[in-house]
Parts: structure tokens; C-alpha cells; sequence
């Protein structure tokens, strides 16, 4: 009732057909519109951490990084191209936003129930007129389409679609502030820290990732909105029941304004982003001779070996080194052992071009 009278009063020619209104042509019709609004508040900061990403990315599209399954060690893969993860969840997200923004309808004028009896009682049987209303309104709201059935609320559905696509947002961004977290544990990568920030209360020395813990504490309450609207809608009785009212109030205002702030802490993060080269080489050193043994096997084959005893070599060899790293806490000296083994003779001058870096990752160069 408060949008009658408001409207009364700030329009009091107007107030006597504003009567044959009510709240929710008011209400839905503004929810639509404050929710383009907010979608293509939040394509345009998007689009900028889209280009934050690409820029990393093709900063650092060709320096090697170990790539990580299950978080062990694998192949190597690109600093830049890991970014190329991140930044293409992150276009996903404004590829389905945007065709959200350009593809909602509004709910235009319709009756308590949604058959516009009212709106022709109004203009005395005029069916034209009424038709006139609906797209009129429609149009002046800066809509290009409109819901053609309703009940006296548009449908709850759209609440759903809309609130999962702004929480994949926070999926995105959960994943990428995850990972860079787990890099930081490594000391490869890490957020920008200020010159007089305090990483720890108990212990100076420390780089705690506080925005990257913000934003996944932010991103997790996000992605837990969903459920909310997809209940609304399962439980809309009818036409339409009250209980829907309170809900959408918190949940949608909740999920634009989580995923307007993560997207600006994470635009903070993406353009300040520290890479250590020194870190990133050293742990690349300790696995690449383990990761070169592929290598290693098909250059020994070429050379006249026999596969299967060269694997057996190998395998051995490995066991060994393997030892050496955890057991005792040296070095990897894989490369060592195979240099000193006469076996390997055939590829000894060759070793240095065999375990290049290069050759494991030129391909997360090419499209990083």
C-alpha cells in the first residue's frame, strides 16, 4: 500500500486510475528493473577483471610452472596458462550474466491475478487500450519483451536463473582465490601486500592471503543464496502467496551486492598479483627429473635400447631418488644417477636438451 500512496501523492492527477493498481505491478516491475540494473553493474566489472586476467596471462604466458592433480606434482604447465583457467570460468560468467541482462522480461500491466480484467474494466471494455497500457509501460521501463502470462507475481523461475548465474560468480571466484592461496602456501605466487600490512596478530613474519580469505568467506554465502529462490518458486501456491515477500528481500539484494564486492576485491587481487620466478624455478627443478622420464624412455628407444628393460632402469633409478628426497631430505638426483650410470650412455650429451623445461609446456604457451 505504500507504492499507492507515494505514487498519490508525488502524482495526484494521476492517483484515481493508480487505484485500480496495486503493490505488486509496482513492486515485481521495479525488482526486474533494479535487477538489469544490477547485472550490467556487474558485466562491466566483469569485463575488467576479464581484462586484468588476460593481461597476466599474457604477461606470464611462457613461464613454466609445475601443474598440480590432486595437488601432487604432474606436468608443467604455464603461470600464464593457469590464469587462462580463471580468466575463462570468469567469461562464462559474463557471457551468461549478459544474455540474462539482454534476455529479461518485465512483467508489464496486469490484474491481481494476472488477466488485466481490471485494466479493461478501467477502459470501459477497450481491448486496445488495455494492450496499449501493457506495451507502453513496458516500453518506458526500457524493456524489449514482456512476460505474456503471470499469475499476480511473474514467475519465480526467473528469481532462480538470476540469483544462480550472479552466484557462479562467486564460484569463479572462490576457485581462483583458492588456488591463488594455495600458491602462496608454495611461495610462488601470492595477493599484493601493503608496505605497513600486518599479515598475522601472533606472528610477524607472516603473509596471511587475507582479500583471497575474504572473498572465499564472501563466495561461500553467495553460492548458498541459490537455494533460496529456487524454493520461493517451488512453494509459490496458485497465484501467488505471501511468504515469498520477506525471502526475496534478503536473498536478492544479498546476491548482487556479496558479488558487486567480491568482484572489486578480486579486481584489487588480479591487478596486484606477485610472481616469484626464483620459487616457481626451484620447485620446477625438483620434479623435473621424475616428470622426464618419458622423455628420457623414448630417447633411449630411438637410441637401440630395449623399451622394457630401459623402464625397468628407470623405474629403479627413480625408487632411489625418491628416497633421497623424502627420507633423507636432499636434493633430487635423478639426473645425477643417470649420468653416472653407464647404461644411459647413448643420451648422456643429450640430458641437457632432454629435461628443458620447454619441452613440456610449449603448447600452454602457445594458446596462454
Amino acid at each position: 500500500m505504500a507504492h499507492v500512496h507515494t505514487f498519490g501523492a508525488a502524482a495526484p492527477k494521476a492517483a484515481p486510475s493508480y487505484t485500480w493498481c496495486y503493490q505488486l505491478l509496482c513492486g515485481d516491475n521495479t525488482d526486474l528493473i533494479v535487477m538489469r540494473e544490477g547485472c550490467r553493474i556487474l558485466c562491466r566489472k566483469l569485463a575488467q577483471s576479464c581484462d586484468s586476467l588476460a593481461q597476466f596471462a599474457q604477461q606470464y604466458k611462457s613461464m613454466p610452472q609445475l601443474g598440480y592433480t590432486h595437488f601432487q606434482p604432474a606436468q608443467l604447465t604455464t603461470v600464464g596458462k593457469r590464469a587462462c583457467l580463471w580468466l575463462q570460468d570468469m567469461l562464462i560468467d559474463l557471457k551468461q550474466v549478459q544474455s540474462i541482462e539482454q534476455s529479461m522480461r518485465f512483467r508489464g500491466v496486469k490484474g491481481t491475478t494476472g488477466t488485466q480484467a481490471s485494466f479493461l474494466e478501467l477502459f470501459n471494455g477497450d481491448h486496445d487500450k488495455v494492450e496499449d497500457l501493457d506495451k507502453l509501460v513496458t516500453e518506458k521501463a526500457g524493456f524489449t519483451s514482456k512476460f505474456t502470462i503471470t499469475g499476480q507475481t511473474y514467475t519465480r523461475k526467473m528469481d532462480s536463473i538470476i540469483i544462480n548465474a550472479v552466484a557462479g560468480i562467486g564460484s569463479t571466484i572462490n576457485k581462483f582465490c583458492t588456488d591463488l592461496r594455495l600458491l602462496a602456501s608454495l611461495k610462488e605466487l601470492e595477493e599484493p601486500f601493503a608496505k605497513n600490512q600486518i599479515g598475522s596478530s601472533a606472528m610477524p613474519y607472516k603473509r596471511n592471503p587475507m582479500r583471497s580469505e575474504r572473498c572465499c568467506s564472501l563466495a561461500r554465502h553467495l553460492i548458498s543464496l541459490t537455494a533460496s529462490p529456487v524454493h520461493t518458486h517451488a512453494n509459490q501456491w496458485f497465484e501467488r502467496t505471501l511468504d515469498d515477500s520477506a525471502n526475496r528481500r534478503i536473498v536478492i539484494a544479498e546476491a548482487f551486492l556479496t558479488a558487486d564486492i567480491l568482484l572489486n576485491t578480486a579486481q584489487n587481487i588480479m591487478q596486484g598479483m606477485v610472481v616469484y620466478p626464483k620459487v616457481i624455478e626451484k620447485h620446477i627443478l625438483e620434479e623435473l627429473p621424475f616428470m622426464a622420464t618419458e622423455n628420457l624412455l623414448m630417447s633411449m628407444v630411438k637410441a637401440g635400447a630395449d623399451r622394457q628393460e630401459c623402464h625397468e632402469k628407470l623405474r629403479v633409478l627413480s625408487v632411489e631418488a625418491g628416497k633421497q628426497v623424502k627420507e633423507l631430505g636432499k636434493s633430487n638426483d635423478m639426473l645425477q644417477r643417470i649420468s653416472a650410470d653407464e647404461y644411459f650412455a647413448p643420451i648422456h650429451q643429450l640430458l641437457s636438451d632432454i629435461v628443458n623445461p620447454s619441452n613440456f609446456y610449449w603448447q600452454s604457451s602457445s594458446t596462454g
